[in-house]
């Protein structure tokens, strides 16, 4: 298996990665915390079958001092006792924002709430601008293939 299209061989769509990457800084600057933002892009990764992002996150994760338990039960949150609740909210929003074109309704109004109520609106804001920005990253990511393996922790910050 190979990538199919290096994106950086293009000028635009490496224009747009510069960018993406810019706009990913705004989200590293908030208050929500960086360790939460890996796990919540790790488990819309692993809903759409990214390996790129998901070697990404898992291993800037682990490099922000994450356990390797969390890490590898990210995939299987909702049976698992090892997030808080409020990690559990952020988790459940990233799943639901992701499978909106599986029929599955958009993120239910329970879900919304757990949300509201664990994090204050500049937080909120943070969470669904991560979502959105992860899942445009894993369509590119799985469009030409890219493959997870490769990545070296801090190597994402060379693009900004």
């Amino acid at each position: 298996m190979e990538t199919r299209f290096n994106l950086f061989d293009s000028p635009t769509a490496a224009k747009v990665a510069r960018r993406f990457s810019s706009t990913s800084l705004a989200l590293q600057e908030s208050t929500l915390p960086k360790g939460l933002q890996d796990l919540v892009m790790l488990r819309a990764s692993q809903v759409n079958g990214c390996g790129f992002c998901i070697d990404i996150h898992a291993k800037e994760a682990t490099a922000l001092g994450e356990s390797a338990l969390r890490i590898n039960l990210v995939a299987g949150w909702r049976h698992s006792t090892v997030f808080t609740e409020a990690e559990r909210a952020a988790l459940a929003l990233a799943e639901e924002g992701t499978r909106i074109a599986d029929g599955a309704g958009g993120v239910s109004d329970a879900t919304w709430a757990e949300v509201r109520k664990h994090y204050d609106d500049d937080q909120v804001g943070a969470l669904v601008c991560l979502v959105a920005l992860i899942n445009a990253a894993n369509r590119m990511g799985v469009i030409v293939n890219s493959l997870g393996g490769a990545f070296e922790p801090g190597a994402s910050a060379a693009l900004g």
